[in-house]
């Protein structure tokens, strides 16, 4: 018998709390009577804030703009149709459209680009404040100079189908959305990327490539640029995205160079 099964708890000690440490999960909640322990419930209830708290914060695209300096591209800021965050919310078909104020601004940016980068808020503007604009940086470092850029820009109350009417209006062959994801209750600041090659309205999600989880508890943005850099040339290659499009990063045998 090994020496972890012989190994005795000690009292008042937790068992599960060195599981814990390696996992966002909740596991061992345990149970009072018919109910959770006072600090597990108060954990839930504390995540449970921060997820209705992400959901609903207003996008800084100021503060984004101010991380991306240094950049030599133009930054535009775009907005949905949906013009307030209780729209947005309820109207998820208004947010996948541009207003007309910012197709205006875009068309003024056409040109024939080889890749459009969307920064936008999503249903987690605490995940784009946070993870953008360092993962978009790690992305363009693993590009090179071979790619031509359109504008960069950055998205409030924006769905991630908004990508494909920015992508269009601007001329790009690929768009890359860093979007919030939808907040769980163990991760408010989760970012996720969508690849669409060929963007135009009325793509589906079947067309797209994505990259969900970006964060430092989840996939740290270096491995997810990585990971991305790699999906786009790979799209540029064979000019397609989404279920025909396969992540082969991870095997080494199937990537050249």
């Amino acid at each position: 018998m090994s020496n972890l099964t012989n190994k005795k708890i000690p009292s008042g000690l937790d068992p599960w709390n060195t599981l814990r440490a390696h996992t966002d999960a909740r596991i061992g909640l345990g149970r009072v009577g018919d109910g959770l322990p006072t600090e597990r419930l108060l954990e839930f209830q504390m995540a449970h804030a921060r997820a209705r708290d992400s959901v609903h914060m207003a996008f800084d695209a100021s503060a984004v703009r101010d991380q991306l300096d240094g950049l030599d591209h133009a930054i535009l800021d775009v907005h949905s149709a949906a013009p307030d965050r209780p729209t947005y919310l309820q109207r998820p078909d208004l947010g996948r459209l541009l207003d007309e104020d910012s197709a205006a601004a875009l068309g003024k940016y056409v040109g024939d680009y080889d890749v459009a980068f969307i920064l936008a808020d999503g249903l987690s503007a605490r995940a784009t404040h946070d993870h953008a604009a360092n993962t978009l940086k790690l992305i363009l470092d693993h590009l090179g100079q071979s790619w031509s850029v359109a504008p960069i820009t950055l998205a409030t109350q924006s769905r991630v189908g908004l990508g494909d009417e920015i992508g269009a209006a601007l001329g790009a062959k690929l768009t890359v959305m860093l979007i919030g994801e939808r907040p769980g209750l163990s991760s408010a600041d989760s970012l996720g990327c969508y690849l669409t090659w060929g963007p135009k309205r009325g793509r589906s999600n079947a067309d797209r490539n994505c990259v969900s989880n970006i964060r430092p508890a989840g996939l740290t943005p270096e491995k997810a640029a990585k990971k991305i850099a790699y999906l786009m040339v790979e799209s540029r290659k064979m000019g397609l995205s989404g279920v025909a499009l396969k992540d082969n990063s991870s095997n080494p045998d199937l990537i050249e160079g």
